[in-house]
């Protein structure tokens, strides 16, 4: 992984939120309902540390607000995206979130999460180096017993997203790419609609962190 694959990344997300409205893009959700039941059964505590991964202009930080949850953080490799957020928040909301721009795979935690949820960001990155920085973010940035909460394209989803090509996981290789630290709790499959009616088959696991496991994340 190098810096010039983040700021070549940066670009193109740029460049899709400039040239897509919100509720065209493919990943859009007004209600992210798998999302939300996954971190309702964690049984979470409302003031524990959350980061969604790649949350952008995410709906799911409307719903957490909605939900009492206050030590939110959101970090995204555009910032015009968060930007949307906040704008679309208002000040009163939007100063109660942690926005963050940056690429998660040069990003440097200054802070211990005790939730991480991605949707879709970890199956955009395809190259093995890029995946163990990802890793070790996870390493840097987790409090011991952590929920992480990875959703990606399954294996019968789409080889291909918004000009980009994917890795695609079933709950099994996903694991096996995170390693021994991360032992999953559950898992869940979506048939995500896009807006333009397109079916993306999705699935979202569940693991607990372990840091006293081993650290080898062995490729699938």
């Amino acid at each position: 992984m190098t810096e010039g694959n983040a700021l070549s990344r940066q670009k193109h997300w740029e460049e899709v939120y400039r040239k897509k409205a919100e509720e065209s893009r493919s990943w859009f959700q007004a209600h992210p309902k798998i999302s939300l039941e996954l971190l309702e059964n964690q049984r979470i505590v409302k003031n524990e540390t959350i980061i969604d991964i790649g949350g952008g202009d995410s709906r799911l930080v409307d719903h957490l607000l909605e939900r009492g949850f206050t030590g939110v953080s959101v970090l995204d490799i555009a910032e015009s995206s968060l930007e949307a957020a906040r704008t679309r928040l208002g000040p009163r909301l939007s100063d109660q979130v942690r926005w963050i721009e940056g690429d998660v795979t040069q990003w440097r935690p200054d802070a211990r999460y005790r939730i991480w949820h991605d949707r879709a960001v970890f199956h955009f990155l395809t190259s093995p180096a890029d995946q163990m920085a990802y890793l070790r973010k996870l390493d840097e940035a987790l409090v011991p017993q952590a929920i992480v909460i990875i959703a990606t394209f399954s294996l019968e989803g789409p080889e291909r997203c918004s000009g980009l090509q994917v890795q695609r996981y079933s709950p099994e290789s996903l694991a096996r790419r995170l390693g021994p630290r991360f032992r999953i709790r559950d898992f869940r499959e979506e048939d995500h609609r896009t807006p333009s009616g397109i079916s993306q088959r999705f699935q979202y696991s569940v693991f607990e962190y372990d840091p006293r496991s081993s650290s080898t994340g062995e490729q699938s």
